[in-house]
């Protein structure tokens, strides 16, 4: 029996199912430990980005953020666990400096990308800043700040496996305990989960980034597809005549 299907074997083994350390319950673990890092980097990165985004201001702070993802990651949860103890708190604050860059991009990138003449026309017919942001920027740049939390949430899955070196738990445990012990099986198995995790992020995430596209934006691409089909049409009419 090759590895691959040995660690498939392992992760349907019933036996690996039920208790503090089964497949289930570290699921779980996994699951809860990338949502909070997700909410709590869209609290602070989203309102960030949008008062940049809005007010044009503070550019630099996007630009600069992009370089804090190349933090090793475990390196600084070490040195945070260090500093707080282990648990889940250091992995957290870890994930969250890892999460951060990309949501702000997001939200930054959703507001510079709405037309000016957009802006304009909403301030000509009397919208307040506040009626702008609510009602112009932050529905036509929903797309966007999708697509940031859409990338933060595939970084956070797959690098909160480290999580469990810190005692915090996670399907990382499945990784660092089959490297102890030599059960490649075990470890094959804890990946195989964490890609199908990243996978299904990676999907929910692009079927709300199609639902949060406003009607309007939607309509006119589809009279824009059927506009550049009749355009076509009538260059191929006119070069076969």
């Amino acid at each position: 029996m090759n590895i691959f299907a040995e660690g498939i074997a392992w992760l349907f083994d019933p036996a690996h199912y039920g208790g503090v350390d089964g497949i289930d319950t570290r699921i779980g673990e996994h699951i809860m430990i990338s949502v909070i890092v997700l909410a709590i980097a869209a609290v602070i990165a989203i309102p960030v980005g949008y008062l940049i985004g809005h007010t044009g201001r503070g550019r630099v702070i996007v630009v600069v953020s992009g370089g804090v993802r190349a933090l090793p990651t475990l390196g600084l949860m070490i040195l945070i666990a260090l500093n707080v103890g282990v648990g889940l708190e250091a992995p957290v604050i870890a994930f969250v400096v890892l999460a951060v860059p990309s949501i702000l991009a997001g939200a930054y990138a959703g507001f510079d990308a709405v037309d000016r003449r957009t802006i304009d026309a909403a301030r000509a017919v009397g919208m307040t800043e506040w009626q702008i942001v609510t009602k112009v920027e932050i529905p036509l740049g929903l797309p966007l700040l999708m697509g940031g939390l859409r990338s933060a949430s595939l970084q956070v899955i797959a690098t909160a496996t480290l999580a469990d070196y810190v005692g915090a738990g996670g399907l990382g445990h499945f990784l660092f305990l089959g490297l102890q012990t030599r059960d490649y099986p075990q470890m094959l198995a804890g990946s195989i989960v964490v890609v199908l995790l990243a996978l299904f992020s990676e999907l929910l995430f692009a079927i709300l980034e199609r639902l949060v596209v406003p009607a309007g934006v939607r309509a006119g691409e589809r009279a824009d597809n059927q506009e550049d089909v009749r355009a076509k049409s009538v260059r191929s009419r006119t070069a076969t005549g």
